[in-house]
């Protein structure tokens, strides 16, 4: 069986995640409340008629041009190094894994994998709707605009909406949506909110995306954070089989080999008739015929054959019978019974 000494960094993490419950009580689930119910709605609708705007070539698209003609990066160069780096907090490779450490050392210190599955379930999410998005509508972007005041919609592009702003909005929101503390949501909030807008008009500066793309981008993930708490209960389940499957496998390398069980020491040994080696041939009896005489036994033997009382007597010293001297020998006559 394994020893304490001889734990696995696996089993050390669930080690310290079995010290108290997987779920704190202090910690608040968010639930699909009315209140989050309307404000769903309400960014749905929202994204609904940013999609409508751009594909009947509205106002909004004109705008689009606008923006772009005005052309900011050149208007404050000054600020270009910088942004070239702020961007990056769009990006889901880098804020993804800055994101995971952190939710990590949080499941870690909560002994509950919630965060880290709620990251990836939100992720999934995006990838899923932001993705088909992209692809389904196939606009065109700023630097690869074929017609001016056009759309550009069903070009294959893949700039509507804007992933980095969607990424931002999600990634840094979900610190907000699995704060323990109300407190800590209102900040993080903030916080998120002005990140995710932030990266939202860089992608505007440096000419990588429409303004529509942006506002369609921070509807996108504003929907998947709200529609988060319809997911917290398969990411229980998903937890739960997480840690049935940690017990099996605890099970199954923790189970001593099962030995044969030992005879006891007083129990009589029963011993079986002896089979005979390859080597030996079985012994076959001779039978005797009818009309064949039967040999005599080795004592009727015909020969010089010498009586008992006819061999000479052991001496007392050879004997292990005490000497009786009144005794007469066998074979003599007693003097009495004559």
């Amino acid at each position: 069986m394994r020893t304490e000494g001889t734990l696995t960094r696996l089993d050390r993490v669930f080690a310290r995640l079995d010290r108290e419950p997987q779920r704190p009580a202090h910690i608040d689930m968010p639930r699909m409340s009315r209140h989050r119910v309307v404000l769903f709605s309400a960014t749905l609708a929202f994204y609904l008629a940013i999609v409508w705007a751009v594909v009947t070539t509205s106002w909004l698209v004109r705008l689009d041009w606008q923006v772009m003609f005005f052309r900011p990066y050149q208007q404050w160069p000054q600020i270009h190094a910088f942004l070239d780096y702020y961007v990056v907090l769009g990006q889901r490779g880098p804020t993804a894994v800055m994101v995971a450490s952190w939710l990590g050392w949080r499941s870690w210190r909560q002994h509950t994998l919630r965060p880290l599955l709620t990251l990836a379930t939100s992720l999934l999410l995006l990838n899923i709707t932001v993705g088909a998005a992209k692809y389904g509508m196939g606009r065109l972007g700023p630097h690869y605009a074929t017609v001016i005041g056009s759309n550009e919609m069903g070009l294959g592009g893949d700039i509507f909406p804007s992933g980095h702003t969607a990424n931002a909005v999600v990634t840094w929101g979900i610190l907000a949506y699995l704060a323990s503390t109300p407190r800590a949501r209102r900040w993080l909030s903030a916080g998120s909110a002005v990140t995710s807008l932030g990266v939202g008009l860089t992608t505007v500066y440096l000419g990588t995306h429409w303004l529509s793309d942006v506002l369609l981008g921070w509807a996108a993930g504003l929907l998947i954070l709200l529609a988060l708490p319809w997911f917290e209960p398969l990411i229980a389940r998903v937890e739960q089989m997480l840690f049935d499957l940690r017990e099996r496998w605890r099970d199954r390398r923790g189970r001593p080999a099962t030995a044969a069980p030992a005879a006891p020491a007083d129990a009589p040994v029963v011993l079986g008739p002896r089979a005979p080696a390859r080597d030996e041939a079985p012994v076959a009896r001779e039978t005797v015929g009818a009309g064949r005489p039967a040999r005599p036994p080795v004592y009727l033997a015909p020969g010089p054959h010498t009586t008992r009382a006819e061999r000479t007597p052991v001496t007392p010293a050879g004997s292990r019978r005490p000497p009786h001297p009144e005794r007469a020998p066998r074979g003599t006559t007693s003097t009495a019974r004559s």
